[in-house]
């Protein structure tokens, strides 16, 4: 008996026939795919009243559509978190369980367990925005790990710092020290300056003149932003229209709470950052954008395996 001929038997044909017909019912008539959404009317007008909230307007047809697909991602990835069985293995989500069985009066004679397993027996966890967000954030960590984002090599390094020079350029630094005038004494303020100038004072004599100021009176390699959480911004303006120079007095400049006699004892001009001072910084901004382009393709991978009804 040959070897093809082994095969010419009816039992083969009805097998053979059979792993066929599962094939292509599979190719045909495949298993549906799970559905995601559409969101309810409800759902959606809380979107867009959060949006209004924080922005002051109504979101544009273009926002609105992105945001109602980053939140049917959330339905997705929370559905996905839960077919994995996530939420059966985390201890966010367990504590979560308990503490809402006891705000509702459940925990009477009951261990944990029970209490546990009774929450999910009445399916609590489907729907506490709580453990949503932990399973979303638990979801998104696996997505990671299966599909880890790329480190920058140096060369992008370099090429990032090249791009963003003029964003990165170090701000100019004061270290200065002032004498303040508040507004009860604003008329004082120029008979002081004149003594202090007169008798040539250093800024130590001349804080005897002043009024109290509660951020201090001495500031030492401090930038423009810097000087503005102690004076306001229009102190760091109004300084910079008398041209500092250091080892000199000037002013008097205002600010938000009266006048000041400012005492420049150094100016460390703008200059560019190097590469070393910054490459912290800029590979810490590559591997975020490529973490954000890692999970947002996985997020986009994960799609295909679900009917999204917008």
């Amino acid at each position: 008996m040959t070897f093809f001929a082994r095969f010419n038997r009816p039992w083969v044909h009805f097998i053979g026939l059979g792993i066929l017909l599962f094939y292509l019912q599979g190719v045909f008539f495949p298993e549906p795919k799970p559905t995601v959404g559409p969101l309810s009317e409800s759902r959606a007008d809380a979107l867009q009243q959060q949006w209004f909230s924080s922005v002051g307007r109504l979101p544009t047809p273009e926002q609105q559509a992105r945001m109602l697909e980053a939140e049917l991602d959330r339905d997705m990835l929370f559905q996905r978190a839960l077919d994995l069985d996530f939420h059966l293995y985390d201890t966010v989500v367990y504590q979560r369980l308990l503490l809402n069985m006891r705000f509702l009066q459940m925990s009477e004679g009951k261990t944990d367990q029970e209490l546990y397993e009774a929450a999910l027996e009445m399916r609590l966890h489907l729907s506490d925005e709580v453990i949503k967000r932990r399973m979303i954030q638990v979801m998104e960590q696996y997505l990671l790990a299966a599909n880890p984002p790329r480190s920058p090599t140096e060369a992008e390094i370099i090429a990032e710092f090249d791009q963003r020079k003029e964003e990165l350029r170090r701000p100019e630094r004061y270290s200065i020290e002032h004498i303040y005038f508040n507004k009860e004494r604003e008329a004082e303020a120029d008979a002081i300056i004149a003594t202090i100038n007169e008798q040539n004072l250093t800024p130590d004599q001349a804080r005897e003149l002043s009024s109290p100021f509660l951020p201090g009176y001495q500031f030492t390699g401090q930038t423009p932003d810097q000087l503005a959480r102690h004076f306001g911004a229009s102190f760091v303006g109004n300084l910079q229209k008398t041209d500092p120079q250091p080892g000199r007095w000037v002013g008097p400049v205002r600010s938000t709470y009266g006048l000041h006699y400012v005492w420049i004892s150094e100016l460390e001009p703008s200059r560019g950052a190097t590469l070393d001072e910054v490459r912290v910084q800029l590979q810490r901004d590559l591997e975020s954008r490529a973490k954000e382009t890692a999970l947002r393709n996985s997020v986009i991978a994960t799609r295909e395996n679900y009917e999204i009804r917008r």
